[in-house]
């Protein structure tokens, strides 16, 4: 990021380092904790006094702002009531395989062109309309357009070449503008920067309008840095209209060599030098992922053979290994997708009721908001989708299934079971999980669950075994998980579920006579599966945090009526701070402190090529946390409490509670490239570092990785990574 950018973004908060340092303060006497109900559900805002310390060695008093705050997460809305939807009335679409260019397809490599495109799919049950979004597909086939996409299909050690083409223009050759809102306010492409300028924050608060930037990132990829679809990476389509002065690719735009530089695409290589596993791929530009993965853009990517492959006779396969991609969204009556607007629908007020200033304005103080007026800090959907159709059946046979599960998800967390009844909690389970796998490939053994944990980008590698079960038999995939921010615990104690009539329902299994001999294994006759790979003696510990921020500019008075229900927020610079308005990654300092760094700022995550590292990760909030690092796969070491507050805010120096470390859970014994940090604790991985160059890890809470929970990753030095590095 350019000298220019990082000024710029700190004149739009006259703050030098912004946000990481409140500009105010009040006496934490006037911060009392405050129950509120929105939308008949109470939440309890908890308001935790600012803490102060001291730098070692500066005596410098510096606030820090409130981290941890209560998430207050609005019910999802729209105009389609989710409960007017049929259910089961669609039959499970089973994504096929992408097709390759045949012509550019040798015998040391599989050439696909990919294009995202606008298109029109029944994903509510007819006569409901069509939705419009946006798919991946072939580009010499518009058939092969939907969403989620067509899955790529490749094997262990030979590469895979695709030219991704970002293909949003009508048919006159226009761009086509974003179906979705996008806040221009918050850290993300912003093409209309122009060249040096784009990749930083604006000050429109107004939606975009322009040509949409697009950069794939393959999830899970064992990669070079120059394929990775680095978020500043990005190309805007090669319309006959793009607006002068926009910069047509990110300020890190890259593709592999020897591709023809050609506008609006650019060519990625995929080595496959890794165990076979899930992978997923999906848009991932700055600041706008949300937007763009919402919108449709995401497909599965399947890695097979080689010694880390089962082989094919122990598992399912065929018409019996069968992928979910389970996603939660919601519609308005024309079938459109609905997204939220406005900041006021995650406080679940009408927009006239959220009175306060938004970036540019000034607030009563004369000091700059800092509070962006579209971005939601999580949001949740009321209709769950699989394979980008709403609640659908599919009929299993009287045999053993392999389910691919992965949550593409904004920010639910699920907690899957096979019921029997799918309305009442909590469920009493049918048939258990037998989880064989995950992120990274096989675990060392299965494990037998009756409920399955899956947070957003995590995927799954399950066996179910319908062959004891009655012909006729009917099953529901339910989810247990809230509709709210995960923070662990158990349903109907520490949360409510989710809605069991809309989000607490996924799919329908009816249960058919077997048409044909399970050859299969049954999975509890598997004692072993794959052996944890070799990471090697870990050289550092490096401590990272995980952080959210509230205003230091915006204070506001949140007024509620008799019940307890929020009527209002109105500014008032005697109130509280206004949050979340922010989430960050940060370190731990010497103190035993947070230290939060925005995305612009230099890179403190600089391990070297070929060391391996234990990362102790501290979250400060109060939820659980994704936890996504790319090029890597990583194995979970432990989980452990930190001393905490009466609030369960973690007290400084964050100070683990000896003797209570927890090990992996049952299902994360296998390579991973995404862990559940829960709150309140540090949670430790331990990962090798292997390829030289420019990567990012980041919360996978879409909504939180784009405002501004992302940080660069340079592996190497200096030479490798052409971004400063923090100390250089």
């Amino acid at each position: 990021m350019s000298q220019r950018v990082h000024n710029d973004n700190n004149n739009v908060t006259n703050n030098d380092v912004f946000p990481s340092l409140a500009t105010q303060s009040h006496d934490p006497k006037k911060l009392p904790g405050k129950t509120i109900k929105y939308r008949g559900k109470i939440r309890q805002k908890a308001i935790c006094p600012l803490k102060r310390r001291t730098l070692a060695g500066v005596g410098l008093m510096l606030t820090l702002p409130w981290m941890g705050s209560a998430v207050w997460a609005a019910l999802p809305g729209g105009t389609l009531d989710p409960a007017t939807i049929p259910k089961y009335a669609s039959p499970l679409y089973v994504p096929p395989a992408m097709p390759k260019v045949p012509y550019k397809s040798n015998s040391k490599i599989d050439y696909y062109e990919i294009a995202a495109r606008q298109i029109s799919q029944q994903v509510l049950p007819a006569p409901l309309p069509k939705t419009k979004l946006w798919a991946y597909g072939a580009s010499s086939d518009s058939k092969t357009f939907h969403s989620p996409s067509y899955t790529i299909e490749a094997k262990i050690n030979r590469p895979v070449q695709v030219k991704w083409i970002n293909d949003l223009k009508d048919k006159k050759g226009n761009f086509l503008p974003h179906l979705l809102p996008v806040d221009q306010t918050v850290h993300w492409a912003n093409p209309a920067g122009g060249p040096g300028g784009q990749d930083s924050m604006g000050t429109n608060p107004n939606p975009y309008t322009g040509p949409v930037p697009l950069v794939t990132h393959l999830h899970g990829a064992h990669v070079v840095s120059g394929s990775d679809g680095y978020p500043e990476s990005w190309t805007l389509p090669a319309a006959s209209d793009i607006p002068a002065g926009y910069a047509p690719r990110g300020s890190h735009w890259t593709q592999i060599d020897g591709a023809a530089d050609e506008a609006g695409a650019a060519t990625y290589q995929y080595t496959n030098d890794q165990r076979a596993t899930h992978m997923w791929f999906h848009d991932h530009a700055l600041g706008m992922t949300r937007n763009n993965v919402y919108a449709g853009l995401a497909g599965n990517y399947f890695l097979r053979g080689g010694a880390s492959d089962l082989p094919s006779a122990s598992l399912p396969k065929g018409a019996y290994e069968i992928s979910l991609i389970i996603q939660d969204r919601a519609f308005n009556s024309d079938g459109s997708l609905f997204y939220p607007g406005d900041r006021a629908f995650f406080e679940g007020l009408a927009k006239n009721d959220l009175q306060i200033p938004f970036i540019p304005s000034k607030t009563a103080t004369g000091g700059d908001s800092d509070v962006s007026p579209i971005w939601n800090p999580e949001y949740f959907s009321n209709v769950m989708l699989v394979n980008g159709h709403s609640w659908p059946k599919l009929n299993v046979e009287q045999r053993r299934y392999r389910f691919r599960i992965l949550n593409a998800s904004d920010s639910r967390f699920m907690i899957l079971k096979i019921a029997g009844d799918p309305t009442a909690r909590p469920a009493t389970e049918a048939v258990p999980f037998w989880v064989v796998g995950g992120d990274g490939g096989f675990q060392t053994q299965p494990a037998q669950s009756g409920s399955l944990l899956i947070g957003p980008a995590e995927r799954a590698d399950v066996i179910v075994d319908f062959t004891n079960l009655a012909n006729g038999t009917q099953l529901y995939l339910i989810n247990e998980g809230p509709d709210e921010p995960y923070g662990g615990g158990q349903g109907g104690v520490d949360y409510a579920f989710s809605d069991p009539d809309t989000t607490g329902q996924v799919m329908k299994f009816n249960v058919v006579k077997a048409t044909s001999k399970d050859n299969s294994v049954p999975p509890q006759q598997i004692t072993e599966l794959l052996p944890a790979e070799n990471l090697g003696i870990p050289s550092t510990i490096r401590k990272v945090s995980l952080n959210e921020m509230e205003s230091g500019t915006v204070f506001a008075n949140y007024n509620t009526d008799a019940n307890g229900n929020l009527v209002n927020i109105i500014e008032d610079p005697a109130g509280i701070p206004f949050g979340p308005t922010i989430s960050m990654l940060g370190t731990l300092d010497s103190y035993g402190a947070p230290a939060p760094f925005p995305w612009m700022d230099p890179v403190t995550e600089n391990p070297g090529n070929g060391t391996t590292e234990i990362w102790e990760v501290y979250n400060f909030t109060a939820d659980a946390h994704p936890v996504h690092m790319h090029l890597v796969e990583f194995q979970v070491k432990s989980r452990e409490p930190l001393q905490t507050d009466l609030n369960g805010m973690p007290l400084l120096p964050a100070t683990p509670i000896g003797g209570a470390a927890r090990g992996p859970e049952a299902w994360e014994f296998g390579s991973k490239d995404t862990v559940i940090a829960y709150p309140g604790e540090v949670t430790r991985v331990k990962a090798r570092f292997d390829r030289p160059g420019l990567y990012v890890w980041h919360c996978h809470i879409l909504s939180h990785e784009d405002h501004d929970m992302m940080r660069p990753l340079c592996v190497g030095n200096q030479a490798d990574c052409p971004v400063p590095l923090a100390g250089n």
